[in-house]
């Protein structure tokens, strides 16, 4: 396992640190990730997944805990009510990736966000594909997920951690 940590500065946009990465890279697949979330993704299986399918890009998805509680209505009458249930519609980008080296075709300059031109462009030509993770994922981008996670830690049941025995 080979990580390495870069300063790519404050004003470049997601695509444009993958970018400055590109020598240090080599021609080689790579895995990427915000740094923002935790998860108890399984890492191996998400590499078997990109392989297998011969992609430039693979990108995780979750469907993260809805926010506020979801309420159905048949009329006026409340018929069900959800306390923040887990979103069961829409997936959204998880924030880990696995990446083909000719990720680096799609990227211009400091400037650019992966999330938009780069990925749409693949998503065109088909070579973007979706990793289902179904488990744990959590954000921490506000004091709120940050309060979260860490009474999830507290109690001893933080679903990223391995626990020994």
């Amino acid at each position: 396992l080979n990580i390495k940590i870069v300063n790519t500065g404050k004003k470049t946009m997601t695509g444009g640190r993958i970018k400055r990465l590109q020598k240090m890279i080599n021609g080689k697949r790579f895995m990427l990730t915000y740094g923002d979330g935790l998860t108890n993704q399984n890492i191996k299986e998400l590499v078997k997944f990109h392989l297998k399918h011969k992609k430039i890009a693979t990108m995780t998805v979750v469907k993260p805990t809805a926010r506020f509680g979801e309420v159905f209505l048949k009329g006026s009458a409340v018929n069900k009510f959800e306390e923040k249930p887990q979103l069961n519609q829409n997936w959204i980008n998880g924030g880990f990736f696995v990446l083909n080296y000719k990720i680096f075709n799609y990227i211009k300059n400091d400037s650019t966000m992966l999330e938009r031109k780069p990925l749409l462009s693949l998503v065109k030509k088909k070579e973007l594909l979706a990793f289902k993770h179904k488990r744990f994922w959590q954000c921490m981008d506000t004091m709120r997920d940050k309060n979260i996670l860490l009474a999830l830690l507290n109690r001893n049941k933080a679903p990223w951690k391995k626990l020994k025995k």
